[in-house]
């Protein structure tokens, strides 16, 4: 007698579910991917994931429904939805933590250690071209007011060392942080200033950010003062602040260590 195996009916929207989510995080590879790349736009990156996070957001509510018809109908399926579910809070985790971020940070995209006279960043063609031919406009006095209350260590470095020493630590300590070199001009001339222009990355979407570094000679020491601006939106969510802190400290390591 020939065993007759009847297969449990599945639920056809749980497992799509599963597709659809298992899609979404594709498309946020992706959009990571594309981002790190040198000659693609924010937006681009920024519109893919935005892609990526709808199609989070349809997986999970397919999921729910798919769910809803295994309890009703004792349909098979329960895994994919539940799969489809954590893959798209996975997802929608990311922006969600930046939203709580945002409330409680003030919406300024542009730290500066000197708010008195920020660094500049360079004009010349070279700097324009690495900028996306952007100009960054000045701090308005209630970012720097917004500065001052949020972040009070945010404050220049000064440097036991002449200023052809510093500017050989402040390269170290750049290339040590992976940021790129966009143009440097080395301390000298009438005033003696030094300047450095980089550009660093965000971690997860490869968004740009712009640094410009000044260097001026005291007496038997090098001021170092730093500036760091979001190229991508008008809240930079602490970002700016944290990567001037870790220069600031990893600077400090690179003179102690000559």
């Amino acid at each position: 007698m020939r065993r007759i195996i009847i297969e449990e009916p599945v639920s056809r929207i749980a497992v799509w579910s599963r597709r659809v989510a298992m899609f979404a995080l594709a498309v946020a590879a992706i959009a990571a991917a594309i981002g790190h790349l040198p000659d693609v736009e924010p937006r681009a990156t920024l519109s893919v994931f935005a892609a990526a996070l709808v199609l989070a957001g349809v997986a999970m509510l397919m999921a729910v429904a798919g769910l809803a018809t295994i309890w009703r109908l004792g349909r098979g399926g329960a895994g994919q939805a539940v799969a489809a579910l954590l893959i798209g809070a996975g997802l929608l985790a990311y922006p969600l933590w930046l939203a709580v971020a945002a409330l409680r940070l003030p919406p300024i995209s542009d730290i500066s250690t000197d708010l008195v006279e920020p660094p500049t960043f360079s004009r010349s063609a070279r700097a324009q071209a690495a900028r996306g031919g952007r100009t960054r406009p000045e701090p308005t006095a209630e970012m720097r007011e917004a500065q001052r209350r949020f972040y009070p260590g945010i404050e220049p470095i000064v440097l036991d060392v002449e200023p052809e020493d510093a500017f050989k630590l402040v390269l170290k300590t750049a290339q040590a942080m992976r940021w790129r070199i966009v143009e440097e001009t080395r301390p000298g001339g009438r005033s003696g200033v030094g300047h450095i222009a980089a550009l660093d990355r965000t971690l997860f979407l490869g968004l740009p950010d712009d640094i410009a570094i000044r260097l001026r000679p005291l007496v038997g020491q090098t001021r170092v003062d730093i500036r760091s601006a979001s190229r991508v939106g008008r809240h930079d969510l602490g970002k700016n602040a944290a990567r001037i802190h870790a220069f600031s400290e990893e600077l400090l390591t690179q003179a102690e260590a000559r």
